[in-house]
């Protein structure tokens, strides 16, 4: 078996960061009284852009992680259009599956060993706890096998003749356990002869229009992705990894944000980037920075990174002379994430409300309260070049001229260095 190379860093992409807004669309599922059962999620960041397997992974991807996950669904359940090819992928394990349904398509040509080869990929999907919809197009002989994997049949009313729909309801019911779904309801009366037929979920224009949400997501620069699946790759040391991750605060960011996000499904937040790496693990650490790095984009120079790089290095090194070094760490974490308002163009409380962060880490950051909030006032004055600021900081730490200098230019050469690390 031969091993495959590192990728390389000799010709990276653009090294910058995107912070940047997507579309996603969703479109309400109801039951027979009209409340939202879930909602079907499609990708507008790219109109006319063709279904493909990165485009359905990534959607799923950004709308459990990226996106605000209460405003876009809530808890209801959520329908993602879905390839073969992306169900073959490894990005499935990133996601709890409780919450997802997988609308799958039947296979071009209805050829039987390819019905096969994907009815068993469908059969180890359901057994990890996703449920699957398939369609009218499924209720073919050739597609027996795949039938009692549904846990929903969705109905396209403008796909057959009115007098087609009881025949098709009354089959579902009687060869399956699914649910079925009458989508495409435009009208009252495709409505109420549908439920006439014992149909209890619906969607349609009737009901509601595909609604755009704002998505405001922040992407790594590509080349520290790779650097990150290179870590990967090569088993580093944990130690290595979050030196990585404290070196961009767009990464630690999406870290902190997925592994918090309710498709990871963990009950205790996680604050420490450590803590994220391992539980996380190398496999799903690669799975995650792979697909991030096929959904992220070049963007203009990293500027706002980079200083919030400084920031929490400078606060690492203060409160180092003040601190123990567990109390370092969420000074690091302060300055790192007190430019999100400016990356992600949000009030602070909004951006912060997507990352689990230690309380007195939200009180500098929020309020300028706190343990850290004179780290941090002092950090800001070594950017400001007011000295009256600055003089007024560093007393108030009882720290020398002589130490924040000292710190502030190890903060700059640390920062610096990033282009050269990996």
């Amino acid at each position: 078996m031969s091993t495959s190379p590192a990728l390389s860093l000799d010709n990276p992409p653009a090294d910058s960061a995107d912070f940047s807004t997507g579309l996603i669309a969703r479109q309400a599922i109801v039951d027979q009284n009209r409340a939202v059962f879930g909602y079907e999620l499609f990708d507008r960041s790219t109109p006319g852009a063709a279904h493909s397997a990165a485009s359905d992974a990534a959607l799923l991807f950004n709308a459990l992680t990226s996106a605000d996950a209460d405003t876009l669904f809530g808890k209801k359940l959520v329908f993602i259009n879905c390839t073969h090819e992306s169900l073959a992928g490894g990005h499935l394990e990133l996601v709890q599956p409780e919450r997802v349904v997988l609308e799958v398509p039947v296979v071009a040509g209805d050829d039987p060993d390819e019905i096969a080869a994907r009815g068993a990929v469908l059969q180890s999907i359901k057994a990890r706890g996703f449920r699957i919809a398939l369609d009218q197009n499924a209720l073919k002989k050739a597609y027996a096998a795949w039938l009692p994997l549904a846990a929903f049949v969705k109905l396209d009313v403008s796909a057959f003749r009115p007098q087609l729909a009881e025949p098709l309801v009354r089959f579902v019911h009687s060869q399956t356990q699914a649910q079925v779904i009458a989508e495409r309801i435009e009208t009252a009366e495709q409505h109420i002869q549908m439920a006439g037929y014992g149909v209890k979920f619906f969607q349609g224009y009737w009901f509601a229009k595909p609604a755009l949400v704002q998505a405001r997501t922040v992407r790594p620069a590509q080349a520290t992705i790779i650097q990150l699946i290179n870590l990967v790759r090569q088993q580093a040391d944990v130690s290595d990894i979050e030196n990585l991750l404290k070196k961009d605060p767009t990464l630690s960011f999406n870290l902190l944000r997925f592994i918090n996000s309710s498709g990871f499904g963990l009950s205790a937040e996680i604050t420490s980037f450590r803590h994220a790496v391992m539980i996380l693990g190398m496999k799903k650490l690669f799975r995650w920075a792979a697909l991030l790095m096929t959904t992220s984009r070049d963007g203009s120079p990293p500027a706002l990174g980079t200083t919030a790089v400084v920031r929490g290095r400078l606060m690492e090194l203060l409160a180092a002379e003040l601190m123990p070094p567990e109390e370092c760490d969420n000074a690091f974490v302060v300055g790192v994430f007190s430019l999100l308002d400016a990356m992600l163009g949000l009030p602070m409380d909004k951006a912060l409300e997507s990352v689990a962060l230690p309380l007195p880490v939200l009180d500098a950051l929020l309020h300028r309260k706190g343990i850290f909030a004179p780290f941090l006032e002092l950090t800001i004055a070594c950017e400001s070049g007011d000295e009256a600021a600055f003089a007024k900081a560093a007393n108030a730490l009882a720290l020398s001229n002589h130490q924040v200098n000292w710190a502030h230019l190890n903060a700059l050469s640390w920062a610096d260095s990033m282009g050269d690390a990996g």
